[in-house]
């Protein structure tokens, strides 16, 4: 055979097997072909160059589920003596801490107040003043003071001098551990756990009352754990317990929060300043300027006299300060992302 004809043959061949095996590789219904190593790389038209990219979608935010309690609230006139007992409702709701230990939580609405000593008030102190409108939010503060149950739960120790019943506040720990308390209750929940501003703290003490005592002019040792043989103007004399009480044995204010006066004092988050001088207004805590070397304590104890006790009064210690009357509470944001 003509060697040019048999040439001629073999390259047929070679095409014709060239075609299938790029159909075998690339078959039609892919419609394009196949991008070349050189080839650039395409770029998209400008109107889409310019878009950016997708974001994930947004983090709905929600109240946390709520219940509802009842409860009395007391007032009494400037000589102690009930005048009113009325039935009122509150929102809370419930952190299980485990091991059949919880923390109520209830709901502090938002408004304004006058913050500070009115100036009729009797035993006001420069400390208390100059007195200053406050606009909060909504947050929760807990329903009683931290117990040794809670914070045996969140610490796995308690260090209270006065035991006998883990429903009894916890006492003699310091600013620093009470915050340590928060930090792991917030871990554990996942939600922000924090001490109350002062802001926040009488507010919710004054609960709507301008009078230096939620329940009027005055406090009885039958209302308040304090030191019953110091009355406050025409309030009467009474027994001094030398010990504190379990939580709630007494009546709440109308937020529905006891203990706010007496029974211990109560760690807040703010640096201690001498007086309201260019105070914050939004109830936020106070961490500029200031003594850093104290910090704030609210509401009175078992220890001490009635004057102590008002929803006005303010008193300091060192963070690292630790004492058999000196104890917490807690407040967290009204909402939270889920």
């Amino acid at each position: 055979m003509d060697n040019n004809i048999l040439a001629t043959i073999i390259t047929g061949l070679f095409g014709l097997f060239s075609i299938f095996l790029y159909r075998f590789l690339y078959p039609p219904h892919q419609g394009h072909l196949p991008p070349s190593p050189t080839d650039p790389v395409p770029v998209p038209p400008e109107h889409l160059a310019k878009q950016p990219p997708p974001k994930e979608p947004p983090v709905r935010v929600r109240e946390p589920p709520a219940k509802t309690f009842e409860f009395n609230v007391v007032k009494i006139n400037a000589c102690g003596r009930v005048i009113s007992n009325t039935r009122q409702q509150a929102k809370y709701l419930v952190e299980d801490l485990g091991n059949g230990v919880t923390l109520e939580m209830v709901y502090i609405p938002a408004g304004a107040f006058l913050m500070g000593f009115p100036n009729n008030e009797v035993s006001r102190e420069d400390r208390e003043g100059p007195q200053h409108r406050v606009t909060l939010p909504t947050f929760w503060m807990s329903k009683f003071q931290i117990t040794q149950a809670q914070w045996q739960a969140m610490m796995g120790t308690n260090p209270s001098y006065f035991k006998g019943s883990l429903q009894l506040p916890v006492e003699n720990v310091s600013w620093e551990e009470a915050n340590a308390f928060c930090l792991k209750l917030s871990l554990k929940t996942g939600k922000t756990y924090r001490l109350p501003s002062e802001a926040e703290w009488e507010y919710a003490c004054r609960a709507g009352t301008t009078t230096p005592f939620y329940f009027g002019e005055t406090i009885t040792p039958e209302l308040v754990n304090y030191n019953g043989n110091y009355n406050y103007v025409a309030g009467p004399k009474g027994v001094y317990r030398e010990k504190t009480t379990p939580v709630g044995s007494f009546p709440p204010n109308d937020f529905g929060l006891f203990d706010m006066h007496g029974n211990v004092w109560e760690w807040c988050a703010d640096v201690w300043h001498g007086n309201y001088d260019n105070a914050p207004t939004d109830g936020s805590v106070w961490e500029t300027g200031g003594d850093h070397s104290y910090r704030l304590l609210r509401g009175g104890s078992w220890h001490n006299h009635a004057v102590w006790c008002r929803a006005a009064y303010r008193n300091k210690d060192a963070p690292d300060y630790r004492c058999h009357n000196v104890g917490l509470r807690v407040v967290l944001c009204a909402v939270w992302t889920s």
